[in-house]
């Protein structure tokens, strides 16, 4: 997916968060930062999807700063305060599982999505604690039943994580992959970027514990495929099964490779139009090669809140 004009006052808000971020107390290098960013920006190419553009930021923050995590804080407590939520959530799937007509997998894909949530990258309230209360059926039942299909004892799945906090709730989905006998890789970002989790906080939240964990390659919030290292793209290869988390993996994958099943919320007004779908919504959907849009602006077998 391309980045659009629409994209550009997200990019210089997050240009002015993170210059206030990097440097609290300098004015002066906090403008500087800003002026120099709207410059680059003017400079970037647009055919490239966002989280490409947004690496550009991450760099020109770093060589300006020396600060090369700015939201290291967030994330630590963003690992820690879904921590706490795990093991409700844990026993919600266990009766789900114990259920007639349960569904464990869909009600681990359902919070796994709720985790998209916690995104620095975008402005959007939401109550975390609420979303996983009241989680509802929303995903698509048609991609839902494709993913199944596509899954056997020994398949080889890859999931492509994306933020922390969410990555605690992609252990949910984790478990149930592995519970169908899965052979499962989670995959993380190889250089800080926004809030995206890295091998660190795979570690941390235990990741590393439940499956083989994996760096793409990348420094980018979203698998951009010529950032990544050429071994992940052999594991990307050889994979049964993609799993994409988030809205960076959407869009950087949207359109480049087929038949990845991307699970995020929407969270900005560009996909809102994108979709046809209203912000907040649950996606679960199955990339084409082709571009996504099915003619009248709405994404086939995407599904609401």
């Amino acid at each position: 997916m391309d980045t659009a004009l629409d994209c550009m006052p997200c990019f210089m808000k997050m240009a002015v968060r993170e210059a206030r971020l990097a440097c609290p107390d300098d004015i002066a290098l906090q403008h500087d930062i800003v002026m120099a960013w709207g410059k680059t920006l003017a400079e970037l190419d647009l055919n490239d999807p966002p989280p490409a553009i947004a690496r550009h930021l991450a760099e020109l923050i770093r060589t300006k700063t020396g600060c090369g995590d700015l939201y290291r804080e967030d994330k630590d407590e963003a690992n820690r305060r879904v921590a706490a939520l795990l093991p409700d959530l844990e026993a919600r799937i266990a009766q789900e599982r114990e259920a007639v007509d349960g569904d464990a997998l869909a009600l681990a894909l359902e919070f796994a999505i709720i985790g998209n949530y916690i995104d620095k990258g975008v402005d959007l309230e939401f109550d975390l604690e609420e979303e996983i209360s009241n989680v509802s059926r929303t995903i698509s039942p048609e991609v839902l039943k494709a993913l199944k299909d596509d899954i056997f004892p020994g398949a080889k799945v890859l999931i492509l994580g994306d933020n922390t906090g969410e990555i605690v709730l992609d252990k949910l989905l984790v478990n149930e992959f592995k519970r169908m006998e899965c052979d499962v890789t989670f995959a993380v970002r190889s250089h800080p970027v926004i809030n995206d989790a890295t091998m660190e906080d795979a570690v941390t939240v235990g990741m590393t514990k439940l499956c083989r964990v994996v760096e793409s390659g990348v420094d980018t919030p979203g698998t951009i495929l010529d950032r990544c290292s050429p071994d992940f793209l052999q594991i990307m290869e050889q994979a049964d099964v993609i799993l994409a988390k988030g809205l960076g993996n959407f869009e950087a994958l949207e359109g480049r490779w087929p038949g990845i099943y991307c699970a995020f919320k929407v969270k900005c007004k560009r996909i809102a139009e994108k979709t046809g779908l209203d912000l907040g919504t649950s996606v679960f959907y199955q990339t084409k090669v082709s571009k996504m849009d099915n003619g009248d602006g709405g994404v086939p077998d995407a599904s609401s809140d």
